[in-house]
């Protein structure tokens, strides 16, 4: 079969799947992952002959597609921020969205001298890399209850060529930094509600880290402890950013308003909807003489 011919066929097994609509992008996708070239390659080469031994490899990563497996797993690679990033099963991939909280968060770094940085959730490294490559002063610490995680991170933030800026720390929430001060702590925690479970595409429900999606019936279980936490390890004035579900602003407002926090503000996503909630640690009273 031909280049083309084999793309086709590719194209009419996934329409029939759970993602219709990315049917032919999937398709080209797998087969330049596969191949190892480009787009500009398929087009010009559709009249080209695949080998067998391609052809057979290509349809066992498109039934992986066909049932549901995100193609990021599948070829192991995605983008955030404009930066290349592993993914394995170990981790969650890294959404657009979250691309909100990164920017909140350099935006108030650029405020301090080599801010002190303490993400939780490190996943792939995507928020904690992405931040080191942009705050060249900052210190960077980022911890995950998971191993493989944090193996998949150790590896991006070296693709990433900044290694030496983060810390990898292996712990719940902030208990390995307890006694630490930081200046912003960031997270984008598990927060989807347990009973939303079959709501989620199948590509999220079945093939993403549990761990790392689902926080309690309501989906506020991780905020009541990290939100306290975080105030504990922020210095007088810091900052915690976080990445919050649909509907959950006024819950996770009132759980730092009950926490201490002031100056609470939400950053909203392209749609409008507040993704990004922000609070501040009051700032030592003032001495008086």
């Amino acid at each position: 079969m031909t280049v083309a011919d084999t793309v086709q066929k590719a194209t009419a097994r996934l329409a029939e799947g759970p993602h219709s609509e990315r049917a032919r992008l999937d398709a080209e996708a797998l087969l330049l992952y596969l191949l190892g070239a480009n787009r500009a390659w398929l087009i010009a080469n559709g009249d080209d002959e695949i080998g067998e031994e391609s052809a057979s490899r290509y349809a066992e990563l498109v039934e992986r597609r066909y049932r549901g497996e995100p193609i990021q797993y599948i070829t192991g690679e995605t983008e955030f921020y404009g930066l290349p990033f592993r993914v394995t099963p170990d981790v969650l991939i890294p959404r657009p969205e979250t691309e909100h909280l990164v920017e909140q968060a350099i935006a108030l770094a650029r405020e301090l001298a080599e801010p002190r940085i303490v993400e939780v959730g490190a996943g792939s490294g995507a928020i904690a890399v992405a931040l080191a490559v942009h705050l060249a002063d900052a210190r960077i610490t980022t911890i995950d209850v998971s191993p493989g995680a944090l193996a998949v991170a150790r590896e991006n933030a070296a693709r990433n060529a900044v290694s030496e800026q983060v810390r990898f720390l292996a712990g719940d929430l902030l208990e390995p930094v307890a006694g630490e001060e930081f200046d912003l702590v960031v997270s984008n925690p598990p927060y989807v509600a347990d009973r939303d479970r079959e709501s989620l595409s199948v590509e999220v429900r079945e093939h993403e880290p549990a761990q790392a999606l689902f926080a309690g019936e309501d989906g506020l279980g991780v905020y009541r402890r990290l939100i306290p936490a975080g105030y504990a390890a922020l210095a007088p004035g810091g900052s915690m950013l976080l990445e919050i579900g649909y509907g959950q602003a006024e819950s996770v407002r009132a759980l730092l308003a009950g926490s201490g926090f002031e100056g609470i503000y939400f950053v909203p996503d392209l749609q409008g909807i507040a993704r990004v909630a922000c609070g501040r640690r009051k700032s030592a009273a003032p001495v008086v003489k």
